[in-house]
């Protein structure tokens, strides 16, 4: 695999400087939400310009680091048809951006089905579900027109909340534009962590072809809910999803999240040396 981290999670540097640090800490791979890594300039949909992109992508390439993913973490689902149109044309924006950048995929979960982009028991409905098949399906299409995978990440908390639903949005769109972020920890919860074995396990069976990379952290159940944290630090399992990585996907980027600066030494060394024992 080619482990990396998320990037906003590092220490805050000037934006060529941070990359140059990612390089000396060791990571091959980042994944960029860029309001949340670029504080120099802006990242607006109409600074997005072919330029903006190769002066990125230059220095990503300088320091020999990957861009894994561009997040684009909007609702999908959001019931206001105003901010809808504004949340497409930035998806749009970013798919536009991520072709010029040649990043791996166009990164996003799911959604819930109201403004606020909250958990509510309707996010685990059949309605939610088809409003979000139905405004993700023009995305994909535009990915498809721009030559970028878009790949969606199931949360439990949000629209796309199992295996068994990721799969059906999957076939639904049925596009080789749209694949899976693979995060073991966002499809657990406080109500079903005690069977994380069993559930990674499933997401493995029902998506692994389609999974186009994967995110790695750990959690912890506190005060009612599942806290999340840096590799190694909690209660999370990985042999099995390292060795789906291992036999199955040779070199695929593999993002660190949940870490914080003094720790992410300590936890790239977890992860790797129980990639090498898996």
């Amino acid at each position: 695999m080619q482990l990396g981290i998320r990037l906003h999670d590092t220490k805050a540097l000037p934006f060529e400087e941070r990359i140059a640090d990612v390089h000396e800490l060791g990571f091959a791979c980042g994944h960029l939400a860029l309001g949340k890594v670029i504080k120099e300039f802006p990242t607006t949909d109409e600074a997005l310009t072919p330029g903006l992109a190769m002066y990125i992508k230059n220095v990503f390439a300088r320091n020999q680091v990957d861009i894994a993913v561009l997040g684009c973490y909007l609702n999908l689902a959001n019931p206001n048809p105003q901010q809808l149109e504004k949340i497409m044309n930035r998806y749009k924006a970013h798919i536009r951006f991520a072709s010029w950048l040649g990043c791996g995929v166009v990164g996003t979960e799911t959604g819930a089905p109201n403004e606020t982009y909250t958990y509510v028991p309707e996010c685990h409905g059949e309605e939610a579900l088809q409003t979000f098949i139905t405004n993700l399906r023009p995305i994909v299409k535009y990915a498809e027109q721009m030559g970028v995978v878009v790949a969606i990440e199931p949360v439990w908390k949000h629209i796309v909340c199992n295996p068994k639903r990721a799969r059906r949005v999957l076939d639904e769109i049925a596009s080789p534009n749209l694949q899976i972020i693979l995060d073991p920890v966002n499809l657990l919860d406080i109500c079903n962590y005690q069977e994380q074995e069993a559930i990674v396990e499933e997401a493995i069976a029902v998506l692994g072809p389609d999974v186009a990379m994967v995110h790695l952290k750990d959690y912890m159940p506190a005060d009612g809910k599942l806290e999340a944290m840096g590799c190694g630090l909690g209660m999370m399992k990985y042999e099995a999803v390292l060795k789906f990585i291992k036999e199955r996907k040779p070199y695929i980027h593999v993002t660190l999240e949940n870490t914080k600066p003094e720790n992410n030494q300590q936890v790239k060394d977890y992860i790797l040396e129980l990639y090498q024992r898996v």
